[in-house]
């Protein structure tokens, strides 16, 4: 099982942007919906956004209307648009593929640092 590849995290200052890409193997990407998590120190993991097969999104309470995913199938990537960032969006930010609310495969990548400094 090839792991996911998170990238584009980095440190950013509340209201800011930043564009995390996750590069996945085919057997992860193709058929699956696909999904952002994310894990703060002392938390659990939590997911934040999904995309499935079709395009249909949905989003965590707290990341609605400024966290866009999105998926390019030609690519087997998924992307994470994040706008107007707060210091709790710090956190590893991980892609997976989703089933049940859950990553499905249980080899995760390496993920992306977010850090947002109020």
């Amino acid at each position: 099982q090839v792991q996911p590849v998170e990238s584009g995290g980095g440190l950013v200052q509340a209201g800011g942007s930043l564009r995390l890409s996750c590069a996945t193997s085919g057997n992860i990407f193709y058929g699956n919906a696909m999904g952002w998590f994310r894990q703060a120190p002392g938390k659990q993991r939590e997911l934040v956004a999904t995309v499935t097969v079709y395009g249909i999104t949905n989003y965590a309470g707290s990341v609605k209307g400024r966290f866009t995913i999105s998926r390019d199938n030609a690519k087997t990537t998924v992307y994470l648009q994040m706008n107007s960032l707060k210091p709790e969006d710090t956190a590893v930010y991980y892609c997976n593929a989703v089933v049940s609310g859950r990553g499905k495969f249980g080899s995760w990548g390496q993920g992306t640092q977010v850090t947002v400094s109020s």
